[in-house]
């Protein structure tokens, strides 16, 4: 089908270095050098090149120029997209050589960053780790049995994928609940429709979840182009295995701080930096003299294994490994001595040798999971469990959490309240939906020693938030710096809310992109509705009604009648009848191509900001895929809303660039 194509490249080497999302946004690049003529030059290119994410900041105009000029004395010359790419993918290489790879050496095990379009080898024996896991975790799947267990040395884990049912079912393997699984399309065979809806749902899902998924698009899961999806499978496995450290899963966890400030700088430290410093503390009571700091270099030899091995499994603990001079043969004994803890899943002695980062640390984090070695300290559990939020912050900070990451900015949040207070935060997300508003002359990078440089940020923060006219009265940068949950969360809220609006402004169906407003929003939606024939109606986003579900239900369908199953849907009358219904319209909403961060408790208590964010999520949906028809926001008295409107083809659109409305490569 027609809506699978992408964007094409004559030269497939060429071709595979890029996903479609990049490609598409490479294109738009090239589209837009072009002369008054109509022609697009040498000469043309480096203002163009030196805005693109993986160049700027690093290689000036002028480098850009320089550089071209050493491949073509005639900047005049014509030139096609092919070679566009080329000179990017040199330029790309020569950015890359000038940071000295200093970003790679920084970056955290398991892809976390965005995919790059220079590497894309994979390692077999990731690969071989991640196929067991998968083996172990979905062997009794009713659909997959019949697939597994799958060879790693063949590619029937890529073959598999394909569909796009398997990376579904590992996303719910991961955190359990993230997609129901009455939307999952798993017929034997499916067609292109099908196939497209469940990669949509698994990327939509994924970025609910915590992975970065900015450069990945359905297409490249529907190739089941190898390096991208072992990416996410590796994004998806490492979530699972993480997801008890922190106070909320493992409130022992406190044990490895001293006191109240600590407990708040372990609450805002990244799950692997949590893995660390439990490895540490363990190895310090071994008597350990050396500092592990990393997965890779510093378990190469294995003794720290040993000593942490030893600690956590006196039972089973022996001189023998330590006293073994030969790293390799230490290794085996390490495995045979963690396998009696059942941990023998994630490496194999050269992976240790080798200091393979992804898999030791799925192999330390795997050796948590069984034998965490942490005491039950009722005192500091019970302090622990006093710094916890209430359930519906704890759900609103989820949810912008999980939001900022979806953008694609530099910086990842782990803790939203923690990661805020310096405001460089802040500023990347302001930046990336307000471009330009930004003064970074005026900025401070993290680390700040300086306190007033944190002020600094945040009064620039708040300064831009007034310019967009949010709602700020008596709010101060330090407000910020301070950590008052109240306000993060209220200005954070106004930050999403414009997001919103302003997608739906821009878009080219409203006649000369007038403000959208709340009103607008909820209008449209109670109009789609009735022009399906359906008599559900919202008051407002505080509408009790909501909570069974059924409204939004016919709002899907009505937007694209084919996504909701009526067969599996619920009258919504009991509690648990209500859950079944806001669990499935999340999955379908998501199947369909929105990016949304709620949770089903969201919708049966009828949190008014995340039904808003819902019913927004669709409107742009059904606007951005109906270009066939005058789906505009209708006026007050304009009740001519267009009912006949035929499902839009499938698209290969990335959710991350559809419903989030960003060129993932410039």
């Amino acid at each position: 089908m027609s809506g699978f194509v992408g964007v094409v490249v004559s030269d497939q080497n060429l071709q595979s270095q890029f996903t479609q999302v990049e490609l598409r946004g490479l294109h738009s690049s090239f589209v837009s050098a072009r002369n008054e003529s109509g022609k697009i030059t040498l000469g043309n290119l480096p203002p163009v090149m030196c805005k693109l994410k993986a160049l700027k900041d690093i290689l000036t105009e002028d480098d850009i120029s320089r550089i071209l000029n050493e491949s073509s004395s005639d900047m005049t010359e014509e030139i096609d997209f092919e070679s566009f790419l080329r000179a990017y993918l040199d330029l790309q290489g020569r950015a890359t050589a000038k940071l000295g790879n200093t970003k790679l050496k920084g970056s955290s095990s398991f892809l976390k960053a965005r995919t790059t379009t220079i590497r894309h080898n994979i390692s077999e024996s990731e690969k071989a780790s991640y196929v067991a896991h998968i083996n172990s975790f979905l062997r009794e799947d009713k659909f997959l049995k019949d697939y597994l267990p799958i060879d790693p040395s063949t590619n029937a884990l890529f073959d598999l994928a394909k569909d796009g049912v398997l990376l579904c079912k590992l996303i719910n393997v991961a955190v359990p609940g993230t997609i129901d699984e009455r939307a999952i399309n798993t017929k034997k065979v499916l067609n292109p429709w099908e196939r497209n809806e469940n990669h949509t749902l698994c990327l939509n899902s994924a970025k609910a979840i915590g992975c970065t998924v900015v450069n990945i698009g359905t297409q490249d899961l529907v190739e089941a182009r190898p390096h991208l999806v072992v990416g996410l499978i590796s994004q998806i496995i490492k979530i699972q295995l993480l997801a008890d450290l922190n106070l909320k899963k493992t409130p022992q966890l406190v044990e490895l701080v001293e006191d109240s400030k600590d407990v708040e700088e372990l609450i805002g430290l990244a799950p692997e930096k949590v893995l660390l410093k439990w490895m540490n503390f363990h190895l310090k009571k071994a008597g350990y003299k050396k500092t592990v700091n990393n997965f890779s270099s510093d378990l190469k030899d294995g003794e720290a294994y040993a000593h942490l091995l030893n600690t956590l499994a006196p039972e089973h603990g022996t001189t023998t490994t330590l006293d073994t001079k030969d790293p390799t043969e230490r290794a085996n004994l390490i495995i045979q001595q963690a396998e009696k803890l059942d941990c023998k899943r994630y490496v194999t002695p050269q992976d240790i040798v080798e200091g393979s980062a992804n898999l030791n640390l799925a192999f330390v984090a795997q050796i948590f999971q069984h034998r965490n070695g942490l005491s039950v300290d009722t005192k500091k559990i019970s302090f622990a469990e006093m710094m916890e939020d209430d359930a519906e912050t704890s759900r609103e900070e989820r949810c912008f959490r999980l939001w900022i990451n979806s953008l694609g900015i530099d910086t990842y949040i782990n803790n939203l309240f923690d990661n805020v207070r310096t405001g460089w935060v802040l500023l990347e997300v302001i930046d990336k939906i307000a471009p330009g508003s930004v003064n970074w002359k005026q900025a401070t990078k993290p680390p700040i020693k300086m306190p007033f440089r944190k002020v600094e940020n945040c009064n620039q923060v708040i300064r831009i938030g007034k310019e967009l006219n949010f709602s700020l009265v008596n709010v101060a940068g330090n407000d910020i710096v301070q950590g008052n949950k109240k306000l993060i969360l209220a200005f954070l809220w106004q930050l999403m809310r414009f997001t919103m609006l302003q997608l739906l402004k821009n878009l080219r169906f409203h006649s000369q992109g007038k403000e959208i407003t709340d009103a607008d929003i909820l209008n449209w939606a109670n109009r789609k509705v009735k022009s399906a024939g359906r008599k559900s109606q919202m008051e407002s986003f505080k509408d009790k009604s909501l909570s069974n579900g059924m409204f939004f239900l016919e709002l899907l369908s009505a937007v694209e009648p084919r996504v909701v199953n009526w067969s599996v849907v619920t009258k919504g009358e009991t509690d648990e009848d209500k859950k079944l219904n806001a669990t499935y319209i999340i999955s379908v909403a998501r199947k369909l191509g929105c990016s949304i961060f709620l949770l089903p408790e969201d919708i049966i208590e009828v949190n008014s900001k995340m039904i808003l964010t819902l019913t927004a999520s669709i409107m742009y949906w059904s606007l951005q895929h109906k270009a066939d028809t005058p789906d505009t926001i209708p006026e007050e008295d304009n009740e001519n809303v267009a009912s006949d409107e035929s499902p839009a083809a499938p698209t290969d659109e990335s959710p991350a660039v559809v419903a989030d409305g960003y060129n993932a490569s410039s």
